[in-house]
């Protein structure tokens, strides 16, 4: 059976534009389209107005959510298979329960009543932290999400967080036949292991090698798998987080490995993982990697 992409629909302008992108992502693949509206409205169904045949206004006003979103995606991509759903429950939870049969997850940066900005809601947060399927967060201005600079973003950390991320960022760049440019940011410590300091003129060759070397580990099994991919591998120093959130405004997708622990029902996202879905100029992925 062929998992969906599953997009959270709202209402939002954001949301819309997810849409679209999705369905250009859907279509890429291969995949079919989900619409998942998610709202608490039944637990409130007697306190609600009625409209129509007495059902609640929020339920009308979810329908016409829904089926404005699948018109539209419709529209935009008539060969997609295109289904809607509507769930009576709060939004990330049922995303990141629908993204236990998904490709992946997708949702829009902001959703319908939140503030305007630069930073991610609270949903997509939420379900970026918690879900595991990739998550797709469709950020960043019209030229960011064009999808026009023919260039996949893969920034890696350590090893136990990549493997995940690596084999999506693979398929994703033969799919659309882009490069991949592969990022790995590393720092000098400020001590060594005896606790000295280390002088700012210090030899920095054996970190550049040690994150050489790093890189060439997680990319072999993939970059033999997928020998058509045109990769171009960087290691640099300094912060990752502002690396990848600078080199995001050349690249049509972002993506990020993160941890998933066994039991854990918390948020897990590193501080390189907020900044890139708070502040990255094109649409951000987090891949999560399973212990």
């Amino acid at each position: 059976m062929t998992l969906p992409l599953v997009v959270g629909v709202d209402g939002s302008d954001s949301c819309l534009l997810a849409v679209d992108w999705a369905l250009d992502e859907a279509e890429r693949h291969g995949l079919p389209l989900r619409l998942v509206y998610a709202s608490l409205w039944a637990r409130y169904e007697g306190g609600l107005p009625s409209v129509g045949r007495g059902r609640p206004s929020e339920r009308v006003l979810a329908e016409h959510i829904v089926a404005s979103a699948a018109e539209r995606a419709e529209r935009r991509g008539p060969d997609v298979k295109v289904t809607t759903d509507i769930v009576a429950d709060g939004a990330a939870d049922v995303l990141v329960r629908e993204g236990d049969d998904a490709f992946a997850l997708v949702t829009g940066p902001r959703g319908r009543g939140e503030l305007k900005g630069m930073f991610l809601g609270s949903v997509g947060l939420a379900v970026a932290g918690r879900a595991h399927c990739p998550v797709i967060v469709v950020r960043g201005d019209r030229v960011g999400l064009a999808g026009t600079h023919e260039r996949i973003l893969l920034g890696l950390g350590e090893a136990d967080t990549g493997v995940e991320a690596v084999r999506f960022a693979f398929r994703e760049a033969e799919v659309r036949g882009c490069i991949l440019d592969v990022v790995h940011a590393w720092r000098r410590p400020s001590h060594d292991r005896s606790g000295e300091g280390v002088r700012a003129e210090g030899p920095t060759d054996v970190y550049e090698e040690r994150a050489s070397a790093l890189l060439d580990a997680q990319l072999k099994a993939a970059a033999a798998e997928y020998p058509h991919v045109r990769m171009r591998r960087t290691t640099l120093e300094g912060p990752a987080s502002k690396i990848l959130v600078d080199r995001s405004a050349a690249a049509d997708l972002v993506i990020i490995g993160a941890r998933r622990r066994t039991g854990h029902f918390g948020f897990q996202l590193g501080g390189v993982s907020h900044a890139v879905l708070h502040h990255g100029q094109c649409p951000v992925v987090v891949v999560p990697q399973r212990r």
